[in-house]
């Protein structure tokens, strides 16, 4: 790269519209000159979650405002930007779909190059935009719907040493939240409420533990949960607030036991062919718990190896990720025309049997 790189990134994968424009110089330090993202909460807090139709319908009604919006805050044109890159899969169809028609839109009436990014290459190569980590290096990719352990070798190769092979715990989190009665996004509420609970006073599962390798499961422990508090109800007359406190420290902390030991067999594995300056990151919407972090944060310090985790704001779904993705991918010559198709599923190693099965349309993770 000689002349710095001005990218316009685009994600609309579940229930959050996003836009920002992204700055890469030569040296490859980014900079974020404006995100923007318009959230649904109220759209879809009656339902208990997600409606996908619900969601494909307002990213479709707010993405060119949240373009708009974002050229504004970054003191930019079209005429500035060198490509326009788009989250293309995975995700809600409907969501994706929106993002990818604006994406081609903007790009056939501006000629800007059009860049398809992988959403959870989004979320990967996100301490590379925060912190310019060098290749390669472990991430654990956690949010909502997906939790992946990968060695990062490259903005398109990657090396899953594990995964979920059932429920994320982003969200197992929502189904705990919803099961104890309280409010969305389920991962903020359940923290809170644990902040206030004894992690010790009920017993729950750490599923796979007694298992070789890094491959996780959490939709026994939500089960668990779901036992212990019907048996809470039925010896109280009902559930209290210091009941539900102590649940939510149990689940949390049966997730981070689990999430810190998978990750240390995940860097026994990475850590000889590291090289010198070892690198750990976490990222995804659940990096953004605090207890999480801070049980990640502990192993690198035990095995000398560099931890990374990005600014709350960044954990989430975001545009500015889209952005910096699309700029490492076009670097490397990557560049898509109008024939490109939003896709559900997309896994990121290619090389490796789905974790959660596949179908018609292909490897789900």
């Amino acid at each position: 790269m000689i002349e710095p790189l001005t990218i316009l990134g685009l994600e609309s994968s579940c229930d959050d519209t996003a836009a920002a424009v992204v700055r890469v110089s030569p040296n490859e330090t980014a900079h974020i000159l404006s995100s923007v993202v318009y959230g649904q909460e109220g759209l879809h807090s009656a339902f208990g979650g997600v409606v996908p139709e619900i969601a494909a319908r307002a990213h479709a009604e707010k993405l060119d405002l949240c373009v708009k919006q974002a050229l504004i805050e970054a003191d930019c044109s079209f005429g500035s930007l060198d490509a326009v890159a788009v989250t293309a899969g995975p995700g809600l169809i409907g969501g994706v779909m929106s993002g990818v028609m604006c994406a081609k839109g903007i790009s056939a009436g501006t000629g800007l190059p059009l860049i398809a990014v992988n959403h959870l290459a989004g979320h990967a190569l996100t301490p590379r935009l925060t912190d310019n980590v060098a290749y390669p290096y472990l991430m654990l990719l956690v949010s909502g719907g997906h939790c992946q352990i990968l060695i990062v070798h490259g903005c398109d190769s990657f090396t899953r040493l594990g995964g979920t092979i059932d429920d994320a715990p982003g969200e197992a989190f929502d189904k705990t939240a919803r099961l104890l009665g309280l409010p969305r996004p389920g991962g903020p509420a359940v923290e809170r409420e644990a902040d206030l609970g004894n992690p010790a006073s009920y017993k729950f599962p750490r599923p796979l533990l007694d298992r070789e390798g890094c491959d996780m499961s959490f939709s026994g422990l939500k089960t668990a949960l779901l036992r212990t508090r019907d048996q809470v109800i039925k010896e109280n007359g009902g559930l209290k607030p210091l009941d539900r406190a102590n649940l939510c420290a149990g689940f949390q902390t049966a997730i981070t036991d689990v999430l810190v030991e998978k990750t240390r067999r995940a860097l026994d594995i990475y850590l000889p062919t590291a090289g010198r300056n070892p690198g750990f990151a976490v990222a995804g919407g659940v990096a953004a718990n605090k207890t999480i972090r801070a049980g990640l944060e502990t192993i690198c310090k035990e095995t000398g190896t560099a931890f990374f985790a990005p600014p709350i704001a960044l954990c989430t779904d975001n545009a500015a990720m889209i952005a910096f993705a699309g700029a490492e991918l076009f670097v490397a010559g990557q560049r898509n025309d109008m024939t490109l198709a939003a896709r559900p599923r997309w896994p990121l190693d290619r090389s490796r049997p789905a974790l959660l099965g596949s179908g018609k349309k292909g490897a789900k993770a």
